[in-house]
């Protein structure tokens, strides 16, 4: 429940901050007595688009730590946090990262990492991950996230939402103008924007929107091979990362929020696939054997 309503509030207050810069900017006025406006419905597209995943990057520190209960390190309690942060450690100097903050949830196994910024970045662990893993498996894990985050991975996935969220609004609109123009043709007496256009624009949205999901988790799956071939490089092996993935084919993943699954581990059989931010891990593994020396 928690996690629902975090998701919803968060969800509310980006929209509304969004509402006011189109309604300051004049961008949400593209449709005027002349027809559309195209240039404007750009721009109103734009920030829209990027706006909402670039505020949604700047609050995934927060929004993980308070979904997900995780707790982060600053004085380890036992033997376990302090291998924990050590480990982080070790793999980010190899990494040439800054330290990222280290944090522990309780959960089935998962783990991810999330952030603005390389310099601004969070790794989560599970205890779930913790107890059924060996040793190194679970520094390969590890290292797979911290790859994550020396590939600016957070980042880039959030410009190629943003590029894909830009199209989305801009066609969903246009589609809609015109079905509404096409709905009232001949009709002189109305101005503005009809029920044709609102009830285009809202399916239009949420196909598109569909539709460019699967875009976006194709990027995020390649971005999963690139991480799991830097965790390959920190660990010296490919081994260690290959047993974990073996390892994970016998787990059940524990359910993260949605805006963090791009980071996790899960992946979906069947069709499903093509919404799936991480590919098989038999393909994983297959790749990783493909790289050995």
């Amino acid at each position: 429940m928690k996690r629902i309503a975090l998701f919803l509030l968060t969800n509310l207050a980006i929209m509304v901050v969004l509402g006011i810069v189109v309604s300051l900017t004049g961008a949400n006025r593209f449709i005027g007595p002349n027809g559309l406006d195209l240039p404007t419905l750009l721009v109103f597209s734009a920030i829209m688009g990027f706006g909402g995943s670039f505020i949604s990057l700047l609050m995934s520190k927060f929004i993980a730590k308070w979904s997900t209960g995780a707790r982060v390190i600053t004085q380890p309690r036992d033997a376990t946090e302090r291998w924990l942060v050590e480990t982080v450690q070790r793999f980010a100097n190899k990494a040439n990262l800054p330290m990222p903050e280290v944090a522990i949830y309780d959960g089935a196994p998962n783990a991810f990492a999330t952030g603005a910024s390389r310099s601004s970045s969070l790794v989560a662990v599970s205890t779930g991950l913790l107890q059924t893993m060996s040793r190194q498996e679970a520094e390969a894990v590890i290292a797979h996230e911290v790859a994550h985050i020396a590939n600016g991975d957070m980042v880039t996935l959030t410009l190629i939402q943003g590029v894909v969220n830009t199209f989305v609004f801009f066609l969903a609109r246009v589609v809609g103008y015109l079905v509404d123009s096409f709905l009232r043709r001949g009709d002189t007496q109305s101005s503005g924007p009809g029920i044709g256009y609102m009830v285009t624009v809202l399916v239009c949205d949420i196909v598109f929107g569909v539709l460019a999901s699967v875009i976006v988790m194709y990027f995020s799956r390649q971005r999963e091979f690139r991480a799991d071939a830097g965790a390959a490089q920190l660990m010296g092996t490919p081994q260690h990362m290959m047993a974990a993935l073996r390892r994970l084919g016998g787990m059940e993943p524990g359910a993260l929020p949605q805006n963090l699954a791009t980071a996790g581990i899960n992946d979906r059989p069947g069709w499903m696939a093509l919404f799936s931010s991480h590919p098989p891990l038999e393909e994983r593994i297959a790749a990783l054997a493909g790289n050995r020396n």
